[in-house]
């Protein structure tokens, strides 16, 4: 598949909104929730404003069409650690899963947060998600759980 990973343009962060619905993971036999539920507080966290001095955001695009982002910011969130670790964000449009993309965009970005000074980031992942190998093969390390999620952190090398 051939895609390109750039930077977000400010005119298409309207677009982060469907990628934070598309990031919700939905157990196998699970009903979809509502599109509405992107608009509760605790995920408006990682929307609202967005732009400011901490946030950055790469995507994916084929043929003209953004497929994929990841996204960070500094955000008190499900994979928040402390006040200078951003969290990220990641998610593809599902015919776009399981080529690489994600691994590459996920690449990309650990790449600009390390340029922009970072030491590390962190992420919250459900347990019961495919990506959580993917996450740990890029250097992501499990340092906290609940019942259902993972926090991971990957230090900045």
């Amino acid at each position: 598949m051939d895609y390109q990973i750039r930077e977000i343009k400010e005119s298409e962060y309207p677009v982060l909104s469907d990628f934070l619905y598309e990031a919700i993971f939905i157990p196998e036999g699970m009903v979809k929730p509502p599109r509405s539920v992107v608009e509760r507080p605790e995920l408006q966290v990682y929307l609202a404003d967005f732009g400011k001095a901490d946030d950055w955001c790469q995507v994916a695009e084929v043929k003209g069409k953004i497929v994929g982002a990841v996204w960070a910011r500094i955000m008190n969130d499900y994979g928040h650690i402390d006040d200078e670790t951003p969290s990220l964000a990641m998610s593809l449009y599902e015919e776009y899963r399981h080529l690489g993309i994600g691994t590459a965009l996920m690449e990309a970005m650990l790449q600009l947060l390390k340029e922009k000074g970072y030491k590390q980031t962190s992420l919250s992942v459900q347990k019961a998600n495919y990506a959580v190998g993917m996450y740990q093969k890029l250097g992501f390390e499990i340092i906290g759980e609940n019942e259902e999620e993972y926090i991971m952190v990957c230090k900045l090398r």
